[in-house]
């Protein structure tokens, strides 16, 4: 008798392409070019060989928390010639900047000077432009990163005095657990804040809105994210 069990790489084949789906539908909604929106998979949920079958699916815009983990999957043998567009989207501490530089990685999550700095002077030592997002806290949220909105013309001055650094946009996670109203709010308010910053700070590239996870992205998408971070959806069924 012959199982119609799925492989993993069917289950997560069909998962992303279910994603790609919302995504597409999410921006013609929005009236968005689907074109403009970038999935980041977030991959801390599973090993190598799973991430591997998520690229062969055609992501390859993979996003860690952990630094280590970014590491080792960036040099994993399984993985390190995929052409990946790596993404750090979680907290970064100062002693641990050197190696997420080295892999070239998009970090989501600057949210301090001396942060900010530091990639600076890694990147600078490397011979290497860091390309960053600077985090805003735009839900109040006491447990959450970020900078407040009132100091966030600080650090984008900051970044612009920092040669090996590109600051590509803004990041935010939405409050938890509330309602639609308000998670609109938190990115209409990212969306408002890069507006100000590209003309308060013309001189830094700043165009990428980092904003939306699995439960929230088409709400993002329709407030304007370019870049939305997605991972238990890729992985249900396994």
């Amino acid at each position: 008798m012959t199982s119609n069990a799925k492989t993993p790489a069917e289950i997560i084949a069909d998962n992303y392409r279910c994603l790609v789906e919302q995504v597409a539908n999410a921006c013609e909604r929005a009236q968005r070019d689907s074109a403009e929106v970038t999935i980041v998979g977030v991959s801390k949920y599973v090993g190598a060989a799973s991430t591997r079958l998520l690229v062969e699916a055609g992501c390859r815009d993979l996003g860690e928390s952990r630094p280590q983990s970014l590491a080792s999957k960036a040099h994993d043998p399984v993985l390190r010639d995929q052409h990946i567009e790596w993404h750090l989207i979680g907290h970064l501490q100062r002693n641990k900047v050197d190696i997420v530089v080295e892999t070239g990685a998009l970090i989501h999550s600057v949210d301090s000077e001396r942060l900010l700095r530091a990639i600076d002077a890694v990147a600078a030592k490397r011979a290497r432009i860091a390309r960053v997002l600077i985090e805003v806290n735009c839900s109040g949220d006491a447990e959450k990163d970020g900078v407040t909105a009132a100091s966030l013309p600080v650090l984008l001055d900051v970044a612009s005095d920092c040669p090996h650094v590109e600051a590509r946009g803004l990041m935010t996670m939405s409050a938890r657990e509330a309602d639609e109203s308000v998670v609109r709010q938190n990115f209409a308010a990212l969306r408002n804040l890069l507006a100000i910053a590209q003309q308060s700070h013309p001189q830094l590239p700043l165009s990428q809105l980092s904003m939306g996870m699995s439960g929230d992205f088409a709400l993002a998408i329709s407030e304007g994210a370019t870049i939305v971070r997605v991972g238990s959806l890729l992985w249900e069924g396994l």
